[in-house]
This record gives structure tokens, sequence and C-alpha cells, in this order.
């Protein structure tokens, strides 16, 4: 993430990376005040072991994008809501990115953290059959919840 700050903004992503038992790293830097350090970590991700990158930042949220530059791995990017524009200017930076250079853009919010979290397992799971399991599991468990919020409330309707 490109400051500790954004870490209650986007904590959603580790509880869902949790939930699937999948293994992570934590880091600050910024892809304008750290970009050595940036490098470093982006080029060396993959011979690390790790599978996909996630990278969360504000404003000019370029941190994905710097990283994207760096990695042959998949990269997801979370713009982090600001005062400023209400995440409008994370989501244009993270989003807007040149031909040949992708990066997967989540939503702002709690949800676009964890958005980025569980797209992250479906990413692994194309390799994994264990944790593509259990995101069957997942998604059956999502069908049940709702049909279970949809009877509680046809209850409180009266029908």
């Amino acid at each position: 993430m490109g400051s500790d700050s954004d870490w209650e903004k986007i904590n959603g992503v580790a509880k869902a990376l949790d939930e699937f038992n999948v293994g992570y790293e934590i880091h600050v830097m910024s892809a304008h005040r750290t970009p050595d350090k940036v490098l470093e970590y982006a080029s060396s991700a993959k011979s690390r072991g790790l599978g996909v990158i996630i990278a969360a930042a504000g404003g000019a949220a370029h941190l994905a994008g710097v990283v994207a530059s760096h990695t042959t791995l998949p990269v997801i990017g979370i713009p982090v809501k600001t005062d400023m524009m209400g995440g409008l200017d994370s989501l244009l930076s993270t989003v807007q990115m040149p031909g040949d250079v992708p990066v997967a853009t989540v939503g702002t919010g709690s949800g676009g953290a964890r958005n980025a979290g569980i797209l992250a397992v479906q990413i692994l799971a194309t390799g994994d059959a264990e944790l593509a399991d259990a995101l069957v599991a997942f998604k059956e468990k999502l069908v049940e919840k709702i049909a279970a919020k949809d009877a509680a409330f046809q209850e409180r309707l009266g029908q």
C-alpha cells in the first residue's frame, strides 16, 4: 500500500485472503517516494513465490501501474478513497493504464478491497484445485446467505 494510513480502508483484502487460507505479505511503499523499493519488490515477486500482487494507493494512485511495469504477475489495483474527490482521483489513476500494462482494478471503498482479495483467490485457483473447490463452496454459501435474507425479509413483510 502507498501509505500506512491506507490500511484501515483496505484491510478487507487481508480478511478475504484469510478466509481462504491464502498467505500474503503487507508492505508500505510509494511509487513516488520509494521507487527503488517498488522496483525491487515487483521485479523479485515471482521468484519469491508470489502469484498475484495487490497494490492499493490513493490520490495520484500510480503504485499498481508502476508495479505492473516491473512484473509479469497479475496486478490488482485498489483505488483508495480520498477526501479530495471521494476516490474518483484514485480510481482514474489506477484504471487508466496505457495499453500493454494491464492492471485489474476494483472499486473504491470496503467492497473494493474485499473484491481484490477474492479476485486474487480466483486467479490463484486457476492452478490450485483445492482453492478452486473452496471458491465453489464460497459461492454456494453466498446463495444460501441471500436466500436466508430473502426469507427473513418476506417474513417481515408478512408474506
